[in-house]
């Protein structure tokens, strides 16, 4: 199965966020979150800001996706920090996020006769929506 529904998720998650700015870029971590990392150029933390949410959130969709626990929040007063970091607050709405990551599209390469190709591109047929639907008419969906 692609994505598992769990009764119990959560709509709103918030994690804070390490912004560690060096010379090269501004690297961003997530304390509670090991593996969630992303970055961004040098004195874009706007930037830093998107993409830590965004990372933040495809990183607890593959955990909801994968049945992981999701930790609870450490409080911003037990982070330690560097004198080149600062935390911030990052939440996420995770509806947005699963229905983004439902609708995604993949690419599957399919092999067809020569031609049965060349009459659908005479026709003008589109062929990923026609295999669309007549993939769901199959599973019954």
């Amino acid at each position: 199965m692609y994505y598992n529904e769990v009764v119990d998720m959560k709509n709103n998650y918030a994690f804070i966020a390490i912004l560690e700015y060096e010379k090269d870029g501004i690297n961003i971590s997530f304390p509670d979150l090991p593996g969630c990392f992303t970055c961004a150029d040098a004195g874009d933390t706007e930037a830093a800001l998107k993409n830590a949410k965004e990372a933040m959130g495809l990183h607890l969709f593959g955990m909801e996706r994968d049945n992981e626990p999701i930790p609870e929040a450490t409080p911003i007063t037990k982070i330690s920090l560097k004198k080149n970091q600062i935390p911030v607050l990052v939440d996420v709405f995770m509806p947005a996020i699963r229905a983004t990551a439902k609708t995604a599209f993949v690419k599957k390469t399919l092999s067809l006769p020569a031609w049965l190709a060349a009459m659908a591109d005479e026709k003008k047929v589109n062929c990923s929506k026609l295999f669309q639907e007549a993939l769901k008419s199959f599973l019954a969906m």
